[in-house]
């Protein structure tokens, strides 16, 4: 491959003043990083990063009070937004049904897969399913442009096999990532951009035209929201952008997922403050649970059984999916249900149909519950939602259940799950744990792991419930306390299966041993680290 450096590509980029392209200029990446792209990647950063780093602010002083003893609430100065009737604007056309959404990452293969798998909707990937590298986040910003600018291809080099897009793919969605974190190979006046300004700048610049040509818009997921404040700066970017590019205001769409447990006591209040941009929230379980122990680290009331035992049907899970379905259909907003993350076992038929028959159990809850679609992991799985949703909801959404039984408080959303604390539980932590993290090292964000396909949420839930388990040195099932001894014997233990598992040299060859020490780190220090992928961008090598 050849790469100019920075200097180089810079200088013969002819990149606005003050912005200078950090990565390596690989063939067809100036494609994407022309001047005109660039400079308005520069406003959006020059207007908003600001009030971005003022959030993340906000986010650390709310995180004190919550250590001190405040538990989160319903926020008393919003009590008008939330008694108040009010709609959010119409939704367009091409996203009234989503009954199955397929998620991934942003290389060609699996876009066009997503597109093709028979699912309503695709979201793309530039945040927990992608290892942000250099390269995969600017090949993917190539791949999404050449679905909507040519033809978009693939032919496998190991196979020989051809990959194209069918009559009709499915609806794309975006998912640019969150506010707190950075994307290093492009900085304006010496300052790193944010990795979602970058994501959803250079996306929409490029493509907005041809999207609106096709019939369709800008549509996005918003991750890892915590305030309606912080929705306030995403729709603001919205407004903006949209006038730079003459774009009609509301054109962008969103679905914003409802990841993190200071966002779920403000879903009305993010619905309205994105509402002239808004399609729906979305039950971003896996990213909830760790969110759910991160902001009540300092309390051990809230200490959780084994993750396999925190399930949406129970307790603070089953509390925020039905007050997300009340909140959004009384709103005229999509409640769109959570992930099946399962692979389809070829091998094993009946540990396959054990797997679908939890898949199909999930689906119906979310669909007798009132949810308006889910996703999925696996185009395998596409057919088996789609079957539970045609059966329960035959029609396109289910907007008018108002699901105005449901009453949910404070207390609601705070239940713990009811269960064990194993050591199976703490070994299957790290050992997933360190798997995910080692994989991300090497540029692969969405990973299969027993049966089951993996990004960083899985990672982020399997460090924080082992240092919350240590840290209140807790007592696990047969009398083994949880301790950091006990941790460092766990490891080499599941290391040394691990090894067994993928084979000598893939696991000597690999990264294990820097997984290993990030996941040790993370799990043992006293300050909890907010998220593993900040320290570990740290790891990363420009192609992974």
């Amino acid at each position: 491959m050849n790469i100019m450096s920075t200097a180089e590509q810079t200088k013969s980029s002819g990149a606005p003043a003050g912005v200078v392209v950090h990565g390596p200029l690989a063939p067809r990446f100036a494609e994407i990083l022309t001047p005109e792209a660039l400079a308005f990647v520069a406003a959006l950063h020059r207007r908003f990063d600001a009030r971005r780093q003022e959030l993340l602010a906000a986010r650390s002083a709310r995180q004190v009070r919550i250590s001190a003893g405040e538990l989160p609430d319903f926020l008393p100065e919003t009590q008008k937004v939330r008694d108040a009737d009010w709609k959010v604007a119409p939704i367009p056309a091409d996203l009234l049904n989503r009954r199955v959404e397929i998620t991934g990452p942003v290389d060609r293969k699996m876009i066009i897969n997503a597109l093709n798998s028979g699912a309503n909707v695709f979201m793309a990937d530039f945040e927990d399913a992608n290892s942000p590298t250099w390269q995969n986040n600017l090949e993917g910003q190539v791949n999404l442009a050449d679905r909507w600018q040519r033809s978009i291809d693939f032919k496998d080099a190991t196979t020989a096999k051809q990959y194209s897009l069918t009559a009709n793919p499915a609806v794309l969605l975006v998912r640019p990532r969150g506010w707190h974190l950075l994307e290093p190979g492009l900085t304006v006046d010496g300052a790193v951009v944010a990795g979602g300004l970058f994501d959803f700048g250079l996306y929409f610049f490029h493509n907005v035209r041809a999207q609106l040509a096709k019939g369709t818009g800008p549509y996005f997921y918003l991750p890892k929201l915590e305030s309606h404040l912080e929705a306030r700066l995403w729709n603001d970017v919205f407004v903006f952008a949209q006038q730079q590019l003459g774009i009609a205001n509301g054109t962008i769409k969103v679905t914003v997922l409802i990841e993190t447990l200071p966002a779920a006591f403000e879903m009305d209040e993010i619905l309205y403050e994105l509402r002239e941009h808004m399609a729906g929230l979305n039950c971003g379980r896996w990213d909830y649970m760790f969110s759910f122990i991160k902001k009540l680290r300092a309390n051990k009331a809230y200490v959780l059984p084994d993750r396999s035992q925190v399930v949406m049907g129970k307790a603070f899970l089953r509390a925020y999916s039905l007050l997300l379905i009340k909140t959004c259909h009384r709103r005229g907003a999509f409640a769109m249900g959570g992930m099946a993350a399962q692979i389809p076992n070829r091998r094993d038929a009946a540990a396959n149909e054990a797997a679908l028959a939890r898949v199909r159990a999930d689906k119906e809850r979310e669909a007798g519950d009132g949810h308006d679609g889910t996703w999925v992991a696996h185009p395998d799985l596409v057919p088996v939602a789609k079957e539970v949703f045609d059966r329960l909801m035959p029609q396109a959404n289910q907007l008018t259940r108002m699901r105005e039984d449901v009453n949910i408080s404070q207390a609601n959303l705070l239940e713990v799950h009811q269960g064990t604390r194993t050591e199976g539980g703490l070994r299957e932590n790290i050992r997933v744990g360190v798997q995910y993290i080692e994989a991300w090292l090497r540029g692969k964000g969405a990973v299969p792991l027993y049966n089951l396909m993996e990004d960083a949420a899985t990672a982020e839930i399997s460090r924080a419930q082992v240092w919350q388990w240590i840290h209140y040195g807790i007592t696990l099932e047969g009398g083994t306390v949880a301790s950091p001894e006990l941790l460092n014997r766990l490891i080499t233990e599941e290391m040394e299966r691990v090894r067994k598992e993928v084979g000598a040299e893939a696991y000597d060859g690999g990264r294990f041993e820097e997984a290993v020490e990030l996941f040790r780190k993370l799990s043992l220090e006293d300050d909890f680290e907010d998220f593993l992928t900040v320290p570990a961008m740290g790891l990363l090598r420009p192609t992974g």
